[in-house]
């Protein structure tokens, strides 16, 4: 409901005012004329009927609102509303077109406008055009980085001086996750995300350290000074980190000059630090128990040198050395064991999708082998976790023996699951080979015409800690060799499928953040463009967060730099503990089926809470979505103490003469495309566009502090919505 214009009342008050002052004026003349007996007579006609007289004032006063409202709107409402589409027109990229209304005069000037408009576009798309051409090598140079940060395997986080994280690639983002105290709800979104702080991980102190050594061999003419260290994050994991600076090229490249920023190499080892552990142990407790052992048998050795020794003494004595004997045997096969087996795993094996390795495997053979090769049951959903080129290399070699010594005609390549292992069969019709000529073949060196390797397939099978076999199928007249070999984790399976599907070059990078600085002054006092925002809805129970209402999703997405990362975004369920109301379901569509088994929103709102760390909080009609987190505090323990900006305040601010504020109607004005209406991530990505076409319109105000934009929102009709 649009507020009524206190011009317009104020002009029915003073009609009335002055058609009360003319009737009274009017009835004074009449009085004043009339004789005595005149005014008793016409005083007895009219003083019952003074009703009449108030119904016609007031009578004509509502005509003459109404005649004012016509005129209002056509001659005050109707140039306002263009002004503020004109402006709108003058800040977006792609707003809608003026919609001629009012007077025929105001109705050419929206044409004109258009006009204008549609030649500005037209000279923007010319400039455009020449600067992207201008710069089309510059592109290309950042776009190559891009490519290389993305696909590299190490994890590469790019940091300003102030700890902020400007790039970082697919590995990082991955390895964040890891590190998540809640990877299940934030996905490691509250840890690694553009314009974060890398301090949310890392001590301030540890990098400001490794900064400074970086800084002294800088100093001491060190062409590619770096520093390394190893820290312990929250959830326990051990990291290693390699610090490279980025110079900055205005201080010139003489030793000592300055840098921008920081690039970290980041390796997890927690994994190897307890293999290491472990081995330290099994060393330890190796030579400890064999120092024991050998005392033992010295003892009773020395005892058996003695030629008076008693037969039941010496009987006793050699039975002690034969237990420490069989003692030493077992442990030192026992660390033989567990040795090899670190061996197996530390040799480097990649996680790849079971069908391209059959496939590779396919077209290699029929290659080498002269053979068509056909694939069965290859399961597309499978991942295994495997050094390829040494195994296609044992598949290859088992082939082209086959075929060399065997003239096999039929190659056939299988791969299924087989429990927690993948089995892969190389099959094949003909002739029957002995299980010593298997043998021989598994233990030989591996050649491919003139070329040979040392490797056998037995080191591949080991090196895969796997196992291998002849195997007969008499029924189907075959016979194949078997594979077993290890799948990857369903957490490497998951990352790894999100390396493969994401897409090339998301939104990781923001070199622009390389100029953005740590501000010593309160956020009401900067400036708007140089916020970080997190905008964000939560889809409900119901409309009454007083009356026990609960949310069923938050989504939220982050705004850094004046750019909407649509990646870095925050979605999660909630389940609320009661009934989600029948009025409710339609609008946003969340079932009672769809939260069972969900969080509860105890757990969700730590990682909300994380997410939103260090950012000014936006959202449409934010009181009620605020209320529903403030009641939560006592419960959960977690206060939102951010700055809040409502988009609704602020289009009221900028478009005061609108006839509505709804998101919708918001959103239509500024030519945005609305997805997901009435789901939390759909709706906060739309108020997030909605905001990014508020902000210059409000610096076009003058409203450029987050201060001034809390004020001018604050002042509002609007602002007195309470729930």
């Amino acid at each position: 409901m649009k507020p009524p214009d206190r011009r317009l009342i104020l002009a029915i008050a003073l009609v009335g005012l002055a058609l009360a002052a003319w009737m009274g004026l009017s009835v004074v003349m009449v009085w004043s004329t009339l004789e005595s007996a005149e005014r008793k007579t016409v005083g007895a006609v009219l003083g019952p009927r003074m009703a009449l007289l108030g119904m016609g004032w007031v009578a004509a006063l509502v005509g003459a609102a109404y005649v004012l409202n016509l005129l209002h709107r056509r001659y005050a409402h109707a140039p306002a509303r263009l002004l503020e589409q004109t402006r709108v027109l003058l800040a977006s990229r792609e707003p809608q077109p003026l919609i001629p209304d009012g007077s025929a005069e105001l109705r050419d000037l929206a044409g004109a406008i258009n006009e204008l408009a549609a030649q500005r576009d037209r000279l923007r798309e010319d400039v455009a055009q020449q600067i992207t051409e201008a710069s089309r090598s510059v592109q290309q140079e950042k776009n190559r980085l891009a490519a290389l940060m993305s696909e590299l395997t190490q994890s590469v986080v790019v940091c300003n001086l102030d700890g902020r994280i400007l790039l970082y690639n697919s590995r990082a983002r991955m390895q964040f996750r890891a590190l998540s105290e809640a990877p299940t709800l934030a996905d490691g979104a509250e840890l690694m995300g553009l314009g974060r702080s890398i301090y949310a991980v890392f001590d301030r102190q540890l990098v400001a350290h490794a900064l400074e050594t970086i800084h002294q061999r800088l100093r001491r003419g060190v062409a590619s000074p770096s520093a390394q260290f190893v820290t312990t994050t929250r959830t326990g994991q051990l990291l290693r980190a390699q610090m490279a600076p980025v110079r900055d090229q205005a201080s010139g490249t003489e030793p000592g000059a300055g840098i921008s920023g920081f690039v970290l190499m980041l390796d997890n080892v927690t994994q190897r630090f307890e293999d290491e552990s472990l081995r330290d142990r099994l060393l330890h407790g190796l030579t400890e128990g064999s120092r024991s052992s050998l005392a033992n048998m010295q003892a009773a050795v020395d005892m058996l040198g003695y030629a008076d020794l008693e037969p039941a003494m010496r009987e006793r004595f050699l039975a002690v050395v034969k237990e420490e004997v069989s003692a030493m045997s077992q442990r030192i096969t026992d660390l033989v064991q567990r040795s090899t087996q670190g061996l197996k795993t530390r040799w480097p094996l990649e996680e790849m999708l079971g069908t391209d390795f059959v496939t590779a495997a396919q077209r290699q053979i029929e290659a080498h082998c002269r053979r068509a090769v056909t694939l069965e049951g290859a399961d597309a959903s499978l991942w295994l976790k495997v050094e390829s080129f040494t195994l296609l290399q044992a598949l290859t070699y088992l082939a082209g023996r086959l075929v060399d010594e065997f003239d096999v005609k039929f190659l056939q390549l299988r791969l299924q699951q087989a429990g927690p292992r993948a089995q892969l069969d190389l099959v094949w019709s003909g002739r029957v080979m002995s299980t010593e000529t298997v043998m021989t073949w598994e233990m030989d060196p591996m050649r491919f015409g003139a070329h040979s390797t040392p490797l056998t397939v037995r080191d591949v099978v080991e090196r895969h800690g796997g196992e291998m076999w002849f195997e007969r199928e008499r029924v189907r007249h075959q016979a194949f060799f078997r594979f077993l070999l290890p799948l990857a984790s369903a957490q490497e399976q998951l990352e790894a499928a999100q390396i493969m599907h994401n897409e090339s070059r998301p939104e990781y990078y923001d070199f622009d953040l390389f100029q953005v600085s740590e501000q010593g002054s309160a956020l009401d006092d900067q400036q708007l463009s140089s916020l970080s925002f997190t905008v964000f809805d939560t889809e409900t129970t119901g409309l009454n967060p007083s009356e026990g209402d609960e949310i069923v999703q938050i989504g939220a997405a982050r705004i850094v730099n004046g750019k909407l990362l649509r990646q870095e975004s925050f979605e999660q369920l909630v389940d609320p503990g009661r009934v989600i109301s029948a009025a409710s379901i339609p609008i946003h569509g969340i079932t009672q089926e769809m939260v069972r088994g969900k969080p509860r929103i105890a757990e969700v709102l730590p990682a909300f809470h994380a997410f939103a760390q260090d950012t000014v909080l936006v959202a449409h009609n934010a009181a009620f979505d605020m209320k529903f987190l403030q009641l939560q505090e006592a419960r959960t323990g977690i206060a939102f103490h951010q700055p809040v900006l409502d988009t609704l305040l602020l289009s009221a601010v900028v478009h005061p003469n609108q006839e509505s504020h709804r998101l919708e109607a918001i959103a239509e004005r500024f030519n945005i495309t609305v997805l997901g209406r009435h789901t939390a991530l759909g709706d906060a990505m739309v108020t997030a566009e909605v905001l990014l076409r508020l902000l210059p319109l409000l610096q076009a105000m003058g409203i450029h502090t987050l201060r001034q934009a809390r004020e001018a929102a604050q002042a509002t009709y609007y602002a007195r919505l309470k729930y």
